[in-house]
């Protein structure tokens, strides 16, 4: 579903526990697209016309269902969510992991076995640990691939 009042291109990012977010502003700055920062508590954003902070209710999944029902051909959707990656590459959204990662038709199905397989290798206390440190490489990767998806996705929409 298309929200005629969401500016087009726009960046939708998954927020709560996102750690790209200053990156995420720097490229929209740099290309004059819009950003919504979706969460269900209050976060800290720079106070400027193309950032809108969204807070949606403490229902379960409420931020992922407002950016999946929004996502489309014209948005960039930023998560480490799985689940909510696969909902919006469906709907024709350009999707990255804060890592950088792109998700698309091809990947998504890969990801989605692996996150149920980790998942069942954690609840056999098979594997305890999580994943490695956020790294400065790991922004810099993310800041090439968004910056390299908004060039691509402003060719399309405009």
């Amino acid at each position: 579903m298309t929200d005629p009042a969401l500016p087009r291109p726009c960046i939708l990012v998954d927020a709560d526990a996102c750690p790209v977010k200053d990156e995420i502003y720097k490229v929209a700055r740099r290309h004059a697209v819009a950003v919504r920062i979706v969460a269900n508590q209050m976060l800290r954003v720079p106070v400027e016309p193309l950032v809108a902070r969204v807070i949606v209710g403490d229902g379960f999944d409420a931020a992922d269902d407002w950016i999946a029902e929004r996502a489309d051909a014209s948005s960039i959707v930023v998560t480490a969510d799985i689940l909510l990656a696969e909902r919006c590459v469906k709907s024709g959204a350009t999707v990255m992991g804060p890592d950088g990662r792109a998700f698309d038709h091809n990947r998504i199905g890969g990801a989605v076995a692996m996150r149920a397989l980790m998942a069942d290798l954690r609840a056999m206390g098979s594997v305890t640990g999580g994943p490695a440190p956020f790294s400065a490489r790991d922004r810099s990767t993310f800041l090439q691939a968004l910056d390299g998806a908004v060039v691509k996705l402003k060719r399309t929409v405009r």
